[in-house]
Formats: C-alpha cells, structure tokens, sequence
C-alpha cells in the first residue's frame, strides 16, 4: 500500500482546504511530520485512518460523527476527506464526508445531513477514473479485504505509535496477551478453550444428574422393600457407583421374591378356614332367622284378635260416608250461592253510603235514571272548558309582557350608563398600547448591547484568571528548569566518576587464562581495584533517567506555560484592559434596563385584547339599546288586544261555573256523581239476583238429603269425611286385612314350623368364628399384595436404573475425554507441563517470530548489543506466560525488557514496531506497506543512536519504502529534508510542505 495524495477540508484544527502530497514526500524515503503541540500532527493521521475505514483509531474514538468538524470552519463549507492511493496493483481514490450540521436553506436553525462516500478507480486504459460504490459497507468491505487488516491492525502496523510499544516492552504477560490477540485475531483460539470448558461443564451436569437420578431410584428401592440394608457410600459423579447401586438392588429383588413366596402359601390355607367358617355361619343365621320369623307370627295374631272392635267400627263408618257422598254436589252448590248472595250485599252497602240521602230507598232502576241525568249535563259543560282555558293563556301572556317591559328598561338604563364612559375607556387602552409599543422597541436595542457586554465580561474574568495561572505557570517552570539542571549536573558527575573508575569496573569481569577485552592479555598481573565512592553503571542510568524525566517536566511545563500565555493574549484580545468589576456593572445595568423593558413590553398583547373585547362590548351595548326600543313601542297594541278579550271571556264563564270555583271543578263534581250512581245501580241489581238463587238452592238440597236417606241436610253434611279422612280410613281397613293374611301364611310354612321345634342357635359364638377367619384372610391377603407390590416396583426401579445406566456409558467416556481436552487447553491438567493455555501457546508462536523479525533492526540499532527473544518461563499461577527478554551481548546475560533505559527502550520499541508490522503484514495476506508512520521518541537518543536509528530507517528505504517520522525533536529537521509541517493559528492549522530537494 502507497499513499498518494490527502486532501482534508474542515476536519479537526483544519479550518479550510490542505493538500499533502505523499509522492514527493516519499521520494527521500524518510520525511518529518512537525509542528507545535496541538497543531494537528496526529490529525493528519486520523485523516489518512478515517479515509480508510470511516472510523479514527480507538483511542480517538470520542471524535466520530459532528465532533469530526473543525471548529474554525466556515457554516457553509462540508467536512470532507480525500485519500489517493495503490493498493494491489490498483489506484483508488476515496473520499469521506461525515455528517454535519449545515444551516438551513429557509430559515434560521441548521439541519444535519448524512454521511456521505465515494470509491473510484483509475482506468489507465482509458486514462480516466471510474465511480466503483457509494456504499458505506461495500467500501469498507473493499478496502478491509484489500489490505487485509482491520482498523487496529492498520493503525498498529501503519501508523506505529512508540509508546504503546514501550508499554508492551514493560507490560506484563497478560498485557501483551490482550494486544497480540487483537492484532492476530487469536480469538478463535479462546472461543475454543472456551467451548471445551463450557462442554466440560455441561457433560460433567449430565453426569452429575443421571447419577443423582439413579441414587434417587436406588432410595426408592430401598422404601419399597422396607430394607435396613445401607446403601452405597457413594456420591454422584464418584466411579462405580452404578456397578454398586446395581448390585444392591439384586440383593433387594431376591429377598423380596422369597417373601412373595412365604405370603402366598399362607393366602391359601386362610382362604380355606375362611370358607368353611362361612357356610357355618350362614346356617347358623337361617334357622335363627325362620325361628323369629315364627314367634313374630304369632305375637302379630294375638295383636290383631285385641283390634277387631275397632275393625267392624271403621267398616260402618265408611258406609255412612259413601251414602253422603250422593248429597255433597247439594251442598257445595249451597255454599258457593250463599257466599255469592253476601259478597253482592256487601257491595251494594258500599254504593249506597258515597250517595247522597235522597238517593236512599231509590231502587236499582232509578239509580240508573239518576246517573243518565248527571251524564248529560257534563256534555254540555265542553265549550265552557275550552273557553277558560284561552283564558289562561291571555293571563300567562299579559305576565309576559309585563316582564319583558321591566327587563328592558334595564337594559336601556345600562346600556345608556355603560356609553356614557365609552370615550374616556379607548382614550385610555390607546395609551396603554403605545407605552407598551415603545418599551418593545426599548428592549430589542438593549438585546443587541447585552450579548457583546456579556462576551467581554467572560473574557476579563478569562484574562484575570489566565493572569494569575500564567504567573503560577511561569514559577513552575523555573522550579522544573532548576530540577532539570541539577539532574542534568548530578548525572554528569556520576557519569565522570565512572569514567574515573572504569578501569576497576573493567578489571572485575577478567578471569585468569581468558584475554583482556582491553589489552588481549591472557595474564592479569595487577588488575585495577575499586576505590571508595565508585559508581557502577546501573546509578549511571538511574541518575541518566532521573535527568530525562526532570527534562520531560520541564519541556512539559514550558509548554503548559506557552499555552497560558496564548490563552491570556486571547483573552485579553477580546475583553481589553477595562476592569473587570467595572464590566461587571455594565452588564448588571443592562440586564436591570433589558428586565424593565421586557417587563413593561410584556402588557402589549394584553392591551391589544383588551381594546379589541371593549369596542366588541360596545357594538353589542348599542344594539341592546336599539333592540330594547323597538320591543316597547309593539307591546303597547298588543297589551290593549290581550284586555279586551280578557273581559269578554270572564263574563261568558260566571254563568256557566255557578257555586264552583272553575268549569274544570265542576266538571269534576258531575263525573264523581255520574260514576257513583251508575255503581249503586249495578250493585242493587247483582244482589237482587244472588238472593233468588240462594232461595232455589236450598230447596234442592232438601230433596237430596231425604233421598240418601238422612233426616235433615244437616245430618248429611256430618256424615261426609273430607279426602285426608277417608284416606285414612281406608288405609287402616286394608292393613288390618293384610295383616290378617300375611300371619296366617306364616304360621301355615313348614320349615319355619320346624325351625320353631329346634333349640334356640348361640348366633354370636358362630360370628365371632367367622369374623377371626376374615381377618386371618385379609391379613394374609395384604401381605401376599404388599410383597407383589414390593417385587414389581423393585423389578421397575432395577430396570429404569439398569437403563440409565446403559444410557450413562456413552456420556461417562464423553465427559472424560471433554475434560481431558478442557484441562489440556486451559493448561490445567498434568498433561500440560508447562501450563500454558492454547490462546497463550497460540501467541507464543507469534511472539517468537516478532521477535525473530525486530531482532533483525534492534542488532542493527544497538550495533549488535542486544536481541530479543521470547521466553515461555512460568510466571503468574504457576502458568507460563508471554515473556520476552533481552539479550546483551556486552554481559551475555538475559534481562526483561523493562529494564531497559530510555534511549533503548525507544529503539527497542521502534524495532518491535517494525517487526510487528512485517509479521502481522504476512499474517494479512501478504499486503505491501510502502508507506508507514512513526510517532514521536526520538528525543531520548543521542547523536550516535539517533544516526544507527536513522540508517535502520533509511534501509527500509531499499525496499521503495517511505517512513514518515512524527516528532518534535529540531536535531532532526536538520537530518531529514523532506518534511511537512503543521502551522497553527487563530483560524485554524495549515500545512506546509518541503520536498527533499
């Protein structure tokens, strides 16, 4: 991969349009990438990263979407990025423009439009270049499988940042485990360790659960069989516990079949002394039965002989009652007619009593001429009811207009009231308005002054702020330049004593018969001693490390400070040099004049309504009036009308009314006199009609009681018996025929007759027998059930558990190869000596060959002192781990990497970097990166390894490689004569560019 050209346009501090062009940069084969901090180096990068993949690197991911625009752009101009470049033999171009938030095209406001991109490919056949996709997805998918790595891949291997491999340098094993299993997407490798375990786990549950399923039957045999016996001491998941449940069950089964045996033989020889003792009772029970049937039979005969008496008595009775039953039709037609007859006089004595005395010997004929006569004289009253009734309706009418000419003389006295203040009212809401019309236009002046007055507050209070931390910035960084020339002076010193003392340190590695690294001499007559205040290397380095921090501190500081003072002058820009309380106040008195303004334009709308709702009352004022006049001048003709016929109506109707109060009221008294005669009438003539049928009915039933053969009706009517009676009475005759009969055939039967001469049966003795010979027999019938009982269910339960544990076979052997397998992979079982899990086996590998391929630039770096290599010691839990080491070939001996000083941290990391890149270069596919970037850590070399860092670079320049370097460090603007520089300013960052010519 080769970039070509970048075209960024209002993205990050890049205010406007910048063009970078990579081919000139890369013809020199090494170019800087420097500016001031903040400027928008890494910018750049983002740039060519979110080209690519639509997304910056992870640890500026906060910076997706609308955060992605510059804040110095123009409203009007769009976010955009534009990448030239050839990958796979193939020129593409992408451009990417992010949502943003642009102005609305009516209106005030802004609306956000989507993100937008575009993928092209150079033609050269036909010169020209070609749209390819606008889908988000398809490019990404383009462009992923094209370079063949993922977005933290490419900023890993590209764009190489320093320090996160001087933290992988320094990291433990777990940490460098989380950062190669990104870049090598050995993932896959834990989802398998992963899912051996979760295999494991879910066959050792089965396990687990069959076996406790199987010691559950086993209880329940060992409750059906009632046995004492323990079962297995054994828990679920323990080996053989099936061989042994399963034999104990056996045991269980054959016991529990002898004693099925033994029940069954004592059944049998129950159920025989169960039937003999039967027969026994139950001859023993007939003849005790036959012999009270007969002493029953003849107490019964000596019963019914004391009863005869009353037998041929209740026989008489009943003939009596059959002859009265020829009169009863008499007699109940008698009753019904008398009750008729009193019922009609009864109703005829109410009549009379609502009549009047006159009406009191009248008979039913002239009731009925009466109520003719009251009949016809209501008829006549009809034209007299229709007549009060207009009547009425004048009165109700005249009342009616009597109220309406009072409500509206109050109408006209308020409306003429109401007018009269009607000029002085809209004088008044007129000058409401206007008051409320000139505060309005008050209060949009002092708008427009609030918002620059509030600007230049917050800027003074800024700058008196900015002031005090500059002068705390400026004391800091002369404490942290004094910090740094005292390290500064502390290592140079220590680094002089050794020099002084060298010889010694020298002269501690010689060894008899071995050559002098100095000399050559295999003789060391006098070797050099060690005298007091010695300094080895290792102070050295830490007095070495200590100055380069102070120096970091102090670089840190001055830059802090330099920011300050960049914020103090903007500050100071916007707010000048008025005080800031007297801002203070100017904004107080604004705010107080604005308030009073928005307060006094706030009644505008109010007054407005409220003149409006005053000339509608007045409109609605003067119609009532006018309504009002005209209704009084129509009443006057129409009142005089409504008298007239008054008079005319209340003398037609004296007449007719005579004594009552209305014709209504005496219409009412003839209907009342009407309806009572005619119910008089009615109800003389039914009682004259019941009193001639009561008379014929007492003859008849005078004839039909001497005809039945009684004195008088009367003695007829005692002789009847009502339906419950003769009931009775016939029952009674029949049970005393039926029990006449039934104890003659009792007495006649042989048997019982023979029964009766036999001695008296001791009926108890034999039940007792017989009830000793069933419980003997249920007993044993329950026991013979329960050992049944006992054999099947431990038959069912044997089988179920012989079948779960046939089923349980293959699991058991699945569970066990699972767990080897889960151990061996999570480096837990005894197999795996070193402890080493698959993933960390996995990137071990992987270790080993980044190592191989950054050994290669870090011998070149450090002039052959050091190699790295991986070590797979045990660290941590007793697993071994992702170790990686550093061998000096100026001792020989192997150290961890932390150890290493700043300076050889930097080449380290930077060799790692590279290394890194070429392995996971080949682990993507093979993919040619001609163009990668280094971040910052050249300030802690010095001249000597900064020129063996160069050269490693350059050489990768052999391969028709371009490095860009990003750093601050000025020794190497003066080495490297490609460069591009990112300049800041207050509308934003530029760039500027400088070919290697």
């Amino acid at each position: 991969m080769r970039l070509h050209r970048l075209d960024i346009t209002a993205f990050g501090p890049f205010g406007g349009e910048q063009q970078v062009d990579f081919d000139e940069l890369s013809a020199a084969g090494l170019f800087l990438l420097h500016g001031p901090t903040g400027a928008g180096k890494t910018s750049v990068l983002d740039a060519v990263c979110y080209a690519l993949y639509g997304a910056v690197p992870g640890a500026r991911q906060s910076g997706q979407g609308l955060s992605l625009r510059s804040d110095h752009a123009a409203p009007g101009t769009r976010t955009s990025i534009r990448l030239e470049l050839t990958v796979s033999g193939r020129r593409l171009e992408i451009t990417r423009q992010p949502p943003w938030a642009r102005p609305k095209k009516r209106g005030s406001g802004t609306t956000v439009d989507k993100a937008q991109s575009w993928l092209r490919e150079y033609d050269a056949a036909a010169g020209a270049w070609k749209d390819l996709s606008r889908s988000h997805q398809e490019i990404g998918e383009e462009i992923t499988q094209l370079l063949g790595m993922s977005r933290e891949q490419f900023c890993q291997v590209v764009l190489l940042p320093q320090g996160d491999f001087a933290r992988f340098l320094r990291a433990d094993a777990e940490a460098r485990g989380k950062l190669l299993g990104r870049l090598f997407d050995t993932h896959r490798f834990a989802e398998v360790e992963k899912r051996l375990a979760e295999r494991r786990r879910a066959a050792e549950a089965q396990v687990r659960a069959a076996d406790t399923e199987l010691l559950a039957d086993a209880h329940r045999m060992q409750q059906a069989a009632g046995d004492t016996d323990p079962l297995p001491d054994l828990a679920p998941g323990d080996p053989g516990l099936a061989e042994a449940v399963l034999t104990w069950a056996a045991i269980a089964r054959s016991t529990a079949r002898e004693r099925l045996t033994v029940a069954q033989c004592a059944r049998r020889t129950a159920e025989s002394t169960h039937a003999a003792a039967e027969r026994e009772l139950d001859d023993a029970r007939e003849v005790a039965r036959l012999q009270r049937r007969f002493t029953e039979a003849r107490e019964r005969a000596a019963r019914l002989e004391e009863r005869a008496d009353g037998y041929r008595e209740a026989r008489a009775r009943m003939e009596r009652a059959r002859k009265a039953e020829a009169v009863a039709p008499a007699l109940d037609l008698r009753e019904v007619t008398e009750a008729e007859h009193r019922r009609a006089a009864a109703k005829e004595t109410r009549a009379r009593e609502l009549l009047p005395e006159t009406f009191a010997g009248a008979g039913a004929a002239g009731l009925a001429v009466a109520a003719r006569k009251a009949a016809e004289e209501l008829g006549g009253l009809e034209s007299a009811r229709r007549a009060e009734q207009r009547l009425a309706e004048l009165v109700a009418e005249r009342d009616g207009l009597d109220r309406q000419e009072r409500a509206d003389e109050d109408v006209l006295q308020e409306a003429a009231s109401w007018l009269a203040g009607w000029d002085a009212t809209r004088a008044a809401l007129q000058t409401d308005i206007e008051g409320a019309q000139e505060a309005a236009a008050r209060a949009e002046q002092l708008a427009v002054q609030r918002d620059p007055a509030r600007r230049r507050l917050n800027a003074a209070r800024q700058r008196d702020q900015f002031a005090r931390d500059t002068d705390g910035a400026q004391e800091q960084v002369l404490a942290s330049r004094e910090r740094a020339a005292d390290a500064r002076a502390h290592w140079l010193d220590l680094k002089e004593q050794r020099l002084n003392g060298i010889a010694a340190e020298l002269a501690a590695n010689l060894a008899d018969g071995e050559p002098c690294a100095v000399c050559g001499a295999t003789e060391h007559p006098a070797p050099a001693r060690k005298i007091d205040g010695h300094v080895d290397r290792e102070a050295e380095e830490r007095a070495l490390a200590a100055y380069q921090d102070a120096d970091e501190q102090r670089a840190e500081d001055e830059r802090r400070l330099g920011l300050v003072r960049e914020a103090l002058a903007a500050a100071t820009a916007e707010a000048g040099d008025t005080p800031t309380g007297q801002l203070a106040e100017e904004v107080e008195e604004l705010e107080r004049l604005y308030a009073e303004a928005r307060a006094a334009a706030s009644g505008l709308h109010g007054s407005r309504e409220a003149l409006a709702q005053a000339e509608r009352e007045h409109g609605r004022r003067v119609a009532a009036q006018q309504a009002a006049e005209v209704r009084a001048a129509s009443r006057v003709a129409r009142r005089d009308t409504l008298d007239r016929e008054r008079l005319t109506l209340e003398e037609e109707l004296a007449h007719v009314r005579g004594d009552a109060d209305s014709v209504a009221a005496r219409s009412a008294q003839l209907e009342r006199r009407a309806a009572r005669l005619t119910d008089a009438a009615d109800a003389a003539r039914e009682a004259e009609e019941a009193a001639q049928r009561l008379k014929s009915a007492d003859a008849r039933l005078a004839d039909a009681a001497f005809r039945a053969g009684f004195d008088t009706p009367l003695a007829a009517s005692a002789a009847l018996l009502d339906d419950a009676a003769h009931r009775d009475l016939q029952r009674r005759l029949d049970a005393w025929q039926s029990e006449e009969a039934a104890v003659r055939a009792v007495l006649a039967e042989a048997d019982t007759a023979a029964a009766a001469q036999l001695p008296p049966v001791d009926l108890w003795a034999v039940e007792r027998a017989a009830e000793s010979a069933a419980r003997g027999l249920q007993d044993a019938v329950s026991a013979g059930d329960a050992a049944a009982r006992c054999c099947a269910e431990l038959d069912r339960l044997s089988a179920r558990a012989l079948a779960g544990v046939r089923r349980l076979g293959p699991l058991r052997e699945e569970y066990d190869r699972v767990a080897r397998l889960a151990g061996l992979a999570a480096g837990t079982s005894a197999d795996n000596e070193r402890k080493m899990r698959l993933e960390s086996y996995v990137l071990a590998a992987r270790l080993e060959q980044v190592a191989a391929a950054a050994t290669v630039r870090l011998q070149r770096m450090s002039s052959g002192r050091y190699t790295l290599v991986h070590s797979d010691d045990r660290s941590g839990r007793g697993r071994s781990g992702l170790g990686l080491h550093v061998v000096d070939a100026w001792t020989g001996r192997e150290r961890d990497t932390a150890t290493l000083s700043g300076g050889e941290t930097f080449f380290a990391s930077l060799a790692l970097a590279l290394g890194l890149a070429d392995v996971v270069t080949d682990e993507a596919g093979g993919v040619r990166l001609d163009t990668l970037f280094i971040d910052e850590g050249f300030g802690s070399l010095d001249e000597q390894t900064l020129d063996e860092v160069l050269d490693v670079l350059d050489s990768l320049r052999e391969r028709d490689r371009s490095v860009g370097i990003v750093s601050h460090v000025g020794d190497l603007r003066r080495r490297i004569h490609a460069q591009l520089e990112i300049v800041k300013g207050r509308t934003g960052s530029a760039v500027r560019q400088r070919g290697a010519g």
